[in-house]
């Protein structure tokens, strides 16, 4: 765990740079004065309800189609702690360590306003447990995606009070209990409100709608720089990407994607040696011709997701909530919908994203199409098959990524005996971008080993000099062309030089993306 970096946590909004530094950089975290002020405030009101004889929902009575119960002064302990328990209902696959960092963050923000009424001392203990990097296990399914993520967040407060299973600093799996006295930490014995507080909240498709933000932002890069790659490999022209052109149909996203292609082809030998009056080719395939088109509506799409992020992060997520005139109301806004709906829309981009790149792989591959290119890229076509296998794989994950861009937030089932009768479904929207982001990797890597070797069959002929940087970058994990090798290592290496950013560093060592 990092703790050279601490993140103030309090009512004010966090941003997303600090939800990616605790998630994935293990930053600490430190709850603010204002944050102590305010969780005392909305305390004293929770506890003033619950001494009264009016019913408060969550305070005082049942849950969800049970709050027509009233609760015993004496039995509201039992309550909060059989809700956590019977809610920690999570099965199958565990979650990865960042996505439960980041809901473990975005709920402490949220605790933090003191509109959920908990106790300093709890707030203090979900940030000790990530203060500790102690992770609970969190399973991918058992959220509605309303009423807030409710099993994903159950599993973390259970950890809370000691109870379940938890991941420490150096991976090792532990009982809560165990997990927790090692760290020097206190079971939290939760009072009036507060398990329902540690729950109610849309903080983990959140969590990984930011994750995936900052994922496909630099995806799009990638993109934009295999995209110019293949135009070279392919003999395409770079006069489209020009910005009067683009300028014609004003959409940013694309602006700046035709930008990063002018940037990325700038000087290219290859370009300058079809220029000519004697090349007789008029238009590009719209997969060279059209990239700014669909990357950049891509990023108009993540814009648009980034803005309704943004907004999340300002938000208190809780039923009921502690308002500043005193006042606890119910209200609806822990429904997942403006969430789930972004991070469907995201999914989308990313199928056509990936669609775009395995389509110029394949015009490099197909020796009708490749203009002077060997056959599937094969050194002795025939008797080598070169990169004939590999756009398999892109297609086959290309197809995958169709069916993840079916949205999950157009489905709902009824839960709680029609109390909760409609949901967002978020979590799973959140679940499946997160396959589909990899997937998109994997396309990138694909089409990134194909066009450097494109770009090396070229030869005499220089590519440009930011794309032979990204070509120097891969060949220092990836040789170049020859006879048949085993593909899926080649393809892994330049998906890890895509995912630590060393693709985009070489590129931008030449020229600056955007």
């Amino acid at each position: 765990m990092s703790t050279a970096v601490e993140i103030e946590v309090g009512p004010q909004p966090l941003t997303a740079d600090d939800v990616i530094a605790v998630a994935r950089h293990g930053a600490a975290v430190r709850i603010t004065d204002d944050a102590r002020k305010a969780l005392i405030d909305g305390r004293a009101r929770v506890e003033e309800l619950a001494a009264g004889e009016t019913p408060a929902y969550g305070v005082s009575t049942g849950f969800g189609a049970l709050a027509t119960r009233h609760i015993a002064p004496e039995l509201r302990e039992r309550l909060q702690s059989s809700l956590i328990r019977s809610h920690a209902a999570g099965t199958g696959p565990e979650v990865e360590r960042e996505v439960v960092r980041a809901l473990m963050l975005l709920r402490l923000r949220t605790l933090a306003t003191g509109h959920t009424g908990v106790r300093p001392e709890t707030a203090d203990a979900l940030a000790g447990l990530l203060n500790a990097g102690i992770t609970p296990v969190v399973h991918e399914y058992g959220s509605l995606g309303c009423s807030g993520d409710l099993a994903p967040l159950a599993h973390v407060a259970l950890a809370l009070t000691g109870e379940g299973e938890v991941d420490t600093a150096d991976g090792e799996r532990r009982a809560a209990a165990d997990a927790l006295r090692g760290a020097g930490l206190r079971p939290v014995r939760l009072a009036a409100k507060e398990g329902l507080a540690l729950i109610n909240g849309t903080d983990g498709m959140l969590g990984m709608l930011l994750l995936a933000c900052r994922d496909l932002r630099g995806l799009l890069r990638v993109a934009d720089i295999t995209a110019a790659m293949s135009v070279e490999a392919l003999l395409g022209t770079d006069r489209v990407f020009a910005a009067d052109l683009q300028r014609l149909r004003p959409h940013p996203g694309q602006a700046v994607a035709a930008a990063n292609m002018r940037a990325l082809l700038a000087d290219s030998a290859i370009v300058a040696s079809h220029r000519g009056p004697d090349c007789t080719r008029v238009q590009d395939a719209y997969s060279l011709r059209c990239a700014p088109q669909v990357a950049g509506a891509a990023r108009d799409t993540l814009a648009h997701a980034e803005t309704v992020a943004d907004r999340e992060l300002a938000a208190t997520i809780d039923n009921p909530v502690v308002l500043d005139d005193g006042r606890v109301e119910s209200n609806g806004n822990f429904h997942g919908a403006p969430v789930g709906y972004v991070l469907d829309f995201l999914a989308i981009a990313v199928a056509d994203v990936a669609a775009m790149a395995e389509r110029r792989t394949d015009r490099m591959l197909d020796v009708a199409r490749s203009h002077g290119l060997p056959a599937f890229l094969a050194d002795d076509p025939g008797v080598d098959s070169g990169h004939m296998i590999a756009q398999y794989t892109q297609a086959a994950i290309v197809s995958e990524l169709k069916r993840l861009a079916a949205p999950a937030s157009v489905d709902t089932i009824p839960s709680s005996a029609m109390q909760e009768d409609h949901v967002s479904m978020g979590w799973s929207a959140a679940r499946k971008l997160r396959r589909a982001l990899d997937g998109l990797t994997r396309v990138l890597a694909i089409e990134l080993v194909t066009a450097a070797r494109a770009l090396d069959l070229r030869a005499p002929l220089r590519p440009a000099p930011a794309t032979a940087a990204v070509v120097a970058a891969l060949r220092q994990r990836v040789p170049g062309p020859g006879p048949d090798r085993h593909l899926a290592p080649e393809i892994a290496a330049a998906a890890e030089l895509i995912g630590d950013g060393a693709v985009c560093g070489a590129a931008e060592s030449v020229t600056p993306l955007r």
